[in-house]
């Protein structure tokens, strides 16, 4: 009985440890799924604004996750001599690359543009090459986004190509001061219609709620089968006792004869 009595405590721990961490994956994913919604909210609210001066948004401090996705207009003439190319981007099916020009703005600063996003193969390298930007004076109207983070070899800027588009790590090959954060271009005049324009993410809440169901499921099922076993393991003794019992009075009633 004691063999038993420490198998089924180590089989306890194994379990608690086992439900603990599949109850942390569930509430991980209901706190994504609340993050989701809160971030959709926040786009269709932002989105849903009217179109403001640039400046309104974009000033001297990082634009945050809070102010994305307002749509503004800025005036300007586009430095052409100085384009990049954010590589490996995705638009809903389709891989790409989306050009970002310096616009210098009628108040004499300097915002990068995402002038739209170009299509490519899946599997073809990166040679894309930059359309020019409209030449003179544009106007630029398009959506607020932050500098994107990560890590340092997919934010520097190599030969005018990086992978994620971050404003102070654009300026420091370019021969003058950016805005923090872009602007995601839906419109601009004098545009290549070979650029798609900028388009607000999708507002799925995506398969955090399935995926929870199924880690809470995963700890009842841990749960089950630890009561499975222990009671497989009392059935067990009692039937091995119940044996030992009728073997012992077999072996009573052989010696009385």
């Amino acid at each position: 009985m004691k063999k038993l009595w420490l198998r089924w405590i180590a089989l306890a721990l194994f379990v608690i440890v086992l439900a603990a961490t599949f109850v942390r994956l569930g509430e991980w994913q209901l706190h994504r799924l609340d993050w989701r919604k809160e971030t959709n909210a926040q786009v269709v609210a932002n989105s849903a604004k009217a179109i403001q001066p640039y400046q309104a948004v974009f000033d001297q401090t990082p634009v945050t996750d809070d102010e994305q996705w307002q749509r503004v207009t800025a005036t300007g003439t586009f430095d052409g001599d100085n384009q990049f190319l954010a590589m490996f981007r995705n638009r809903s099916d389709d891989s790409g690359s989306e050009v970002i020009t310096p616009l210098k703005t009628d108040r004499g600063e300097y915002l990068l543009v995402d002038r739209g996003f170009i299509k490519r193969d899946r599997g073809t390298q990166e040679n894309i090459a930059i359309p020019a930007a409209p030449t003179g004076t544009v106007t630029v109207t398009g959506y607020v986004r932050r500098s994107e983070n990560g890590k340092a070899s997919n934010i520097t800027v190599v030969d005018n190509r990086m992978r994620l588009v971050n404003s102070s790590e654009i300026a420091k090959v370019l021969p003058y001061p950016v805005l923090d954060g872009y602007l995601g271009a839906t419109e601009v005049s004098g545009q290549s219609a070979e650029l798609l324009p900028m388009v607000t993410p999708e507002l799925g809440e995506g398969p955090h709620l399935s995926y929870a169901i199924q880690w809470f499921c995963f700890t009842a099922i841990a749960v089950a089968g630890m009561v499975v076993l222990i009671r497989g393991d009392m059935r067990d003794r009692k039937k091995m006792k119940q044996q030992a019992a009728k073997q012992l009075e077999g072996d009573v009633d052989g010696s009385r004869t």
